[in-house]
């Protein structure tokens, strides 16, 4: 199937052409910008970090986070189709997968968290708890290893 993967005329055009590469990373390393700076930035606001920011508009930039998040797979996979057969059995890949898809998970956890607690947060009246530290550093060492491993992928033979 992964062979199979390689030659559609789409892994073919990544590939092969001048420009398929080079827009497919272009636009994965868009979306990662977009992912990893709001997780982010709201992860040491819920350090600590940032106090003046709210928390509300955060809700809004969820929405925004899970579009990069949207761009980055459909994106990666078009990367991955292109040499499938050897990315399935590369380390740092293998890192990098299991790392965004624990890193959006938590990412979820996160924002059902910020949805029961937004107005207590906002208004002051309680403040993030140890539990969401937790949460904040799991979030931002997830995707520190995702662009670790997107990143070793380059050097792998």
């Amino acid at each position: 199937m992964l062979e199979w993967l390689e030659y559609t005329s789409l892994s073919i055009w990544v590939a092969e052409s001048i420009w398929g590469y080079p827009i497919m990373l272009s636009l994965h390393i868009i979306g990662l910008a977009v992912v990893v700076g709001i997780f982010t930035v709201y992860n040491f606001r819920l350090l600590g970090l940032f106090n003046s920011l709210e928390f509300e508009p955060f809700l809004d930039f969820f929405r925004l986070a899970w579009l990069g998040l949207l761009v980055n797979f459909v994106s990666g996979f078009t990367l991955f189709s292109s040499q499938a057969t050897f990315y399935v059995t590369n380390i740092p890949f293998l890192v990098k997968i299991f790392s965004i898809i624990a890193g959006s998970l938590l990412a979820f956890k996160i924002q059902l968290r910020l949805q029961s607690n937004l107005n207590a947060w906002d208004e002051r009246t309680a403040q993030p708890n140890k539990k969401d530290h937790s949460f904040a550093l799991i979030s931002m060492a997830l995707w520190t290893s995702a662009i670790f491993g997107g990143r070793l992928i380059a050097y792998q033979l």
